[in-house]
């Protein structure tokens, strides 16, 4: 397992940079994701409008003017943050020995920050100067929709990380009562559900407000949901972040299949977790009891599989919405599966004791379902322009 980047460049490439302390393995995968993910809805996006099913939208903007107070305070603070806390961490002894306390602490260089607020801040001042005119002007511009793909993954980012703590603490209320603050900020303890759930609510709610016909909008999405998830899963699998399977103490079936890929104990996980390992020194050096089921590397295999089934039939299925109802029928089928391997909280009240997971499976499998047979139904009903909404 690889907590961070130090721990992953130490052992395949033998360097040792401690600024990669920093990274936390999992972020970094997730912010692949989001970049890949940005990529590949740009792409589909154009498609959609080069079949003309997408149009632009006008706006009206400001040309020549000089920075505002909002522009350049945006600035300060993110190169302040930057400062304080990313180049502060190279002077201070200890911060790099236990990366995530330091950052979710108030410890940092402040003048190192206020240097690069100020830095930063100057850039945008200067950057607005160069295009300054006499007379600024406003002008009508057109915006097509993979030119809102940035906003979209802004909303997506933002409203899924809160969705994915809230259904994480709900499912876990009993933890969350004992530390709430420590549950809220932890880097662990996430619900994809969740924060599919808010993010898709959000992006839906701001893809009505620009006129983006949701339809062809959610279509787009369906490969690219399962591309994410698949790259997002990796993170959980290389940094051991507590997202694997139950005990599985059995005997590997298949002779050519390596053990770990059977049952794995998660060495130097990053939670830490289990007991010590012998002869391990410095953070990161447990392992868990017992071997269980590495759920998580089967997702990645799995997400991948029918990120490339979904991949493979946009460009055949015409009939708008029924791409994304193929993609709720595989999620809910694919989570169902691996909930049965997987730890996690169960509902020991309801009838064969599902999981949070399981549950909003089965609603968006049957989702899945009604949206494939009667989309085709819908878009006869209704006009183009009326399926914005």
């Amino acid at each position: 397992m690889y907590p961070n980047l130090y721990y992953a460049f130490k052992d395949l490439f033998g360097i040792e940079l401690s600024g990669f302390k920093l990274v936390n393995t999992f972020g970094f995968f997730v912010a692949l994701c989001f970049i890949v993910s940005a990529w590949v809805l740009t792409l589909e996006l154009k498609r959609k409008q080069q079949q003309g099913l997408l149009n632009f939208t006008e706006e009206k903007i400001v040309i020549g003017a000089s920075a505002s107070f909002p522009d350049l305070l945006i600035n300060f603070l993110l190169g302040f943050i930057f400062g304080y806390k990313i180049i502060g961490a190279f002077t201070i002894a200890d911060a790099l020995n236990d990366p995530q306390r330091y950052i979710l602490s108030s410890r940092g260089n402040l003048w190192i920050g206020l240097i690069m607020g100020l830095f930063f801040g100057g850039l945008k001042w200067y950057e607005k100067y160069k295009q300054k005119l006499a007379n600024p002007e406003e002008r009508t511009v057109r915006i097509w929709p993979q030119d809102r793909v940035s906003d979209i993954l802004i909303y997506a980012a933002g409203f899924g990380f809160l969705g994915a703590k809230i259904f994480h603490n709900l499912e876990n209320w009993g933890d969350f009562i004992k530390d709430p603050v420590g549950a809220l900020i932890s880097f662990s303890g996430l619900t994809f559900y969740g924060g599919l759930i808010c993010a898709g609510a959000a992006i839906m709610l701001y893809a009505r407000k620009i006129k983006l016909p949701i339809v062809h909008l959610v279509d787009s999405f369906a490969p690219v949901l399962m591309l994410g998830y698949a790259i997002g899963r990796i993170g959980c699998q290389v940094s051991g972040d507590g997202d694997w399977g139950i005990v599985n103490n059995t005997k590997n079936p298949i002779r050519w299949m390596p053990d770990w890929l059977w049952s794995y104990q998660y060495p130097h996980n990053v939670i830490g977790e289990g007991v010590p390992i012998p002869g391990c020194s410095g953070p990161y050096c447990n392992q868990l009891i017992q071997s269980v089921y590495p759920s998580a590397l089967y997702e990645v295999i799995m997400c991948f599989i029918v990120f490339f089934i979904l991949w493979s039939l946009r460009k055949k299925i015409k009939i708008p919405g029924r791409l994304f109802g193929i993609y709720l029928i595989f999620n809910g089928l694919e989570r169902f599966a691996i909930e049965s391997i997987r730890v996690n909280t169960h509902y020991e009240s309801l009838p064969f004791k599902p999981t949070q997971a399981q549950i909003i499976s089965i609603i968006l499998f049957i989702a899945g379902i009604v949206l494939f047979v009667q989309s085709k139904k819908w878009v006869e009903k209704n006009k183009p322009s009326e399926l914005v909404d």
